[in-house]
Formats: C-alpha cells, structure tokens, sequence
C-alpha cells in the first residue's frame, strides 16, 4: 500500500491510501483503500500530512503483509469486467510439477536455442497439453482458452501451427528423453513392455497414403490411422508409432519393438499382447532377437488338435466351481515370411517350443455371449439394410452372416441374387467354446499363474486407449497435414503420460476420469484485487495435496501466493 497524491483541476491536491497490484494478466491495478481528503484541508490536523499518511500507509501494508485474514469491499452495483477471465484452473499445477519433471521446458528451450524460431515452443507445448487434459478442444480454441490458465502466454493460432511442425520434427527425440526421465524420476522397468494397437478416425471422406479406410475400432466409414502404443508394467506409456490406416495390427509390432530396443537400450523384453498380434513372423521376431511373448491365443478358429486339447477334461486344474485351468508345453508350428525372387514373398514352416496356458471362467463365457448378441443384432441389422454397411464397418457382424459378399473396389455389399441370413451353424459351433481362453508363451518355465497374472495386466494399455479417446478427445481428427497429425498425437502421448503419472503418485486410489473430473474442478475466481476464492475441494484435493504439496484445497490465496506455488511446482 502506499499514498497517491493526485492534483485536482483547481490545483488542489487529494490523498488517498492505495493498494497497488498487478493482476492476473500481469497488468499494473490500484484499488483505493482509503479516501484522505484534501491535502489544503489535512493541513489544519496535522503538521506535514504527507509524511503522517505514508508512514500510515506503511504500516498498513506491514500489517497487510502479516495478517492471514484480509476485508473486502463488495460494491453491490459493481459489474463483471470483460476484458479478461475472472475464473481460471489452478488444478493444473498438479500437471505443470509432472510437466516439469519430464523437464520438457528444458527439452524445448535447449532444441529452440539456436533456431530463429520467434515463438515460445515450451510455452505452445504447455498450453496444449494442459488444455488436451482440462479442456480438449481444436488448437484454435486452445489459444482462446489459454487465459483461463496462471501462465503467461504470448502467441497466435499461427505460432502454433508453426509449432506442430516443429514438434513433429522432435517428436522421436522428444518420447526418448520422456522415458529417460520417467527412468530417473519413478524408476521405470522395461523388462516387460505391453503393446497394442488401435486406431483413430478422421471426419472426412478424403483418403490420402496415410488416412486411409481400414478395420475401424469403432466401425466407422471414415478414414483412419493406426496407433502402436507400449506401455511399462506400471501402465506408463514407454512410446508409441503411427501407420496408415490399411496396416494390419500384426504389422506394427517390429517396427515399434526395434525401436525400443535400439533407442532405449533395453537388453530383452517379454511382450504382452493380444491374438490380433499373434503371428508367425513376431513370434520368430521375438524369438531371434533373444526376446520372449506373451500372447493370446485364439481358440475359436484355431486348429482341430488345440480344440480338442481345450474341450478335453482331463488335466484341468479346479478352482472353485466357475474356473479351470491347465498348461502344457508342445513343439508348435508357425509360418513365417521369408524373402522370395523380385518382389515376391513366401512362406516357411518353423517350430518353436511353446507353453500353451488354457483356462475357464464362467464369468468369461456370459460375457462372451453377451457380446456375441450384441454383434448378432449388428448382423440382423446388416441383413435387413445392406446398404448401410461396407466390408470395413460391418467388421464381426458379417462373420455371422450367410453368402455375404463385398465389392472389391468400393467394399460395399453385394446384393443382387443373393439371399443373407444368419450363420446358425457358426453359432452352435462358438457356443461349445464359450468361456475358454488360451495364452501362449516363449516363457517355459513360468508358472501358470504368473502367465495369467501378466497377461491381465494388458488391461492397462486397453484403458490408456480409452482414456485418450474419451478423456482426452484424441478424435476425430481435423487436421489433415501429416507433420500437424503426428503432432497432435505427440501431445496426447504427453497428456497420458502426465495421468498416468499422477494415477501411480497416488497409488491408483482414483481412476483417471475421476482425477480429471476433479482437477478441472479446482477452479478459482478473482474477488478482490489480487485475492482469488477457490471454492471446491473432495477426498482427491486431499490426496493431490498430500503428495504435491501445492496448496490445493485453501479457500484464499493472493495472486502472488499463487505463482510463487507455480513457482515451485516448476524446480
């Protein structure tokens, strides 16, 4: 606080104790705290009023300076300014400690150094990262959006086009330097990787070498792209690649695993993934390089032997009435692709040793049929109206249905003389299968169990593919340059890593939408001066603060209380 002599149009001076502030925007703002009077009229109480106020105005702003408790003026016809946000998240700081221990503003600054790049990249990548976590939405909005964020930003919808190329350029350095942090700071383990893969759609009709129509996920028309993603055993995302929308899942495990191997220095890894990457060649690929699997394997489908091996009572293990299991260790065949004249590629037949894990739950068998009538609707509806459907949207319903057929060039369905019905053969000859699951493994001498217990932890990437399309709103996608789409995942990997790093820092107490949920609650308003109000706080403020120590769950905090926790949050 301090005084403000102002001089009036009859040359008259006025007093008054003000308050000087800077606001949220860093803009320089005074509050008048208290009306003296007229300099002329203070004269006749005391002998220099000048020096009589200052010295009060000083020991008012000392007094201001000890006090936790603070008064506030409300002027009932005051209306809301709108030139800025008088509302913003403070929750993110939770993000900004994590943002800052990946050291990501050390990555950008050291890359920018010696670019003529105008534009702050650290500061772009910060506000994109927290905005997909707190409020996804298109890059334009973003930029609309940054006020409601502490931070300082000072960029346009150009900048961060600008950056997306930019980060798309670092995209693989950036991934290896987030792992050798996560190595540093949580002590990452990749002796056990978890890969999957899914993919994303984009809304338009246009393909292009890279957005191109595939087996949607969703069964969708549109053009997608393909996703690889592995993650550690703590569900922490270790890299990810991206592949044309017509690459098959079994397709993109060599590239992502070489990658990991030779960028990471990991000396062998043990893959866990489902049947869709259960191949003959990434079975020899795991095998030659010295590495080992773990992977589903279809029971449904596959030969008459390993059925009949499934349906045999005899060497089942009884756990309780709903679960079975049993193990065996056989000589098994897998063809493998192999190098033919020109162009033209073949086949070999190899055989490796493999432990075949077979298990039944009843749990398993009601939810396979609940699924598979779920699907049966899909094909009845398929039946009924052909022309909704194309081979890539009817994707599992058409295994259902009778004399289907598609064509070639526009994938849609053939309709003229043929009569569609359902397979009902097909679904006797499932139903004797239902609830039996197999998993098939280079880890001989690994108990039962513990195949089982690793392969159930691929639940983790599953849910890290449902968290970035839903949390995260990863799609669909409008951008349509490659360089801005690679970006735009990028900065969705850095987002799932941020979560599941706050979900491992409190213990998996919470799951991810809760932890968003709550975070995006911790919002605060502006109600005086630099004194902002933060009114939400639940069992999760308690745990972030517990951990963080970032203050979350106070009622006040003044503007510079709150940066200088910005401030830490950044060390």
């Amino acid at each position: 606080m301090f005084l403000r002599i102002s001089g009036k149009k009859d040359g008259r001076k006025y007093l008054q104790i003000v308050h000087g502030y800077r606001d949220a925007q860093g803009k320089s703002k005074a509050k008048v705290v208290q009306s003296l009077g007229y300099l002329d009229d203070l004269a006749k109480q005391y002998d220099d009023p000048i020096a009589h106020f200052r010295e009060i105005a000083h020991t008012m702003e000392a007094d201001r300076k000890e006090s936790a408790r603070y008064r506030i003026d409300v002027d009932s016809d005051a209306l809301v300014e709108r030139s800025t946000h008088l509302r913003k998240n403070y929750g993110h700081i939770v993000f900004s400690r994590i943002y800052h221990d990946l050291e990501l503003d050390r990555f950008c600054n050291n890359k920018q150094r010696h670019t003529r790049i105008q534009y702050n990249s650290n500061s772009i990548l910060k506000l994109l990262v927290y905005l997909r976590l707190l409020y996804p939405c298109s890059k334009k909005k973003a930029t609309e959006l940054s006020d409601m964020l502490f931070d300082q930003f000072n960029f346009d919808l150009d900048d961060v086009y600008d950056a997306l190329t930019y980060f798309d350029k670092h995209a693989t350095e950036m991934q290896q330097h987030i792992h050798e942090r996560v190595c540093a700071a949580y002590g990452r383990s990749t002796d056990l990787v978890y890969y999957d893969v899914t993919n994303y759609y984009f809304e338009t009709e246009v393909q292009d070498n890279f957005r191109m129509n595939g087996a949607s996920k969703e069964y969708r028309r549109d053009p997608i792209v393909q996703m690889g993603l592995a993650v550690d055993k703590k569900g922490i995302p270790i890299t990810y690649q991206l592949f044309a929308g017509n690459t098959h899942d079994s397709q993109t495990l060599m590239p992502v695993l070489s990658d990991v191997k030779r960028a990471y220095g990991v000396k062998r890894i043990v893959v866990v993934a489902d049947k869709g990457l259960n191949s003959g060649d990434n079975i020899a690929f795991n095998t030659a390089l010295g590495d080992g699997y773990i992977y589903s394997q279809k029971v449904r489908g596959a030969s008459e032997a390993f059925q009949e091996y499934v349906l045999d009572e005899q060497g089942y293990v009884h756990v309780g009435e709903e679960y079975k299991k049993k193990s065996r260790v056989i000589p098994t065949k897998i063809r493998v692709t192999v190098e033919g004249k020109g162009k033209r590629r073949k086949t070999a037949q190899v055989i490796v040793d493999q432990k075949q894990v077979v298990f039944y739950s009843k749990k398993y068998a009601e939810r396979t049929k609940h699924h598979r009538e779920e699907t049966l609707r899909r094909a009845a509806d398929l039946i009924a109206n052909p022309s909704k459907y194309n081979k890539a949207t009817s994707y599992g319903a058409a295994a259902y249905v009778k004399n289907l057929a598609f064509d070639q060039e526009t994938g849609e369905v053939l309709t003229a003389g043929r009569v569609l019905s359902i397979d009902l053969e097909k679904i006797h000859e499932e139903e004797r299968l239902d609830g039996f699951y197999a998993i098939v493994t280079s880890e001989l001498d690994e108990t039962d169990e513990r195949i089982i217990d690793l392969y159930r932890g691929l639940w983790r990437i599953e849910e890290s593919f449902k968290i970035t399309k839903s949390s995260l709103s990863a799609r669909p996608i409008y951008l349509w340059r490659k360089d801005h789409i690679n970006a735009h995942f990028l900065i969705c990997f850095i987002a799932l890593t941020i979560l599941r790093i706050v979900e491992m820092k409190l213990g998996h107490q919470f799951p991810s939408h809760r932890i968003l949920e709550t975070i995006r609650a911790v919002e605060c308003s502006n109600v005086d001066s630099n004194l902002w109000l933060f009114d939400y706080a639940d069992e999760i403020t308690d745990a972030l603060n517990r951990e963080f120590g970032l203050h979350i769950g106070k009622k006040f905090m003044t503007l510079q209380q709150i940066r200088e926790n910005f401030g830490m949050s950044k060390r």
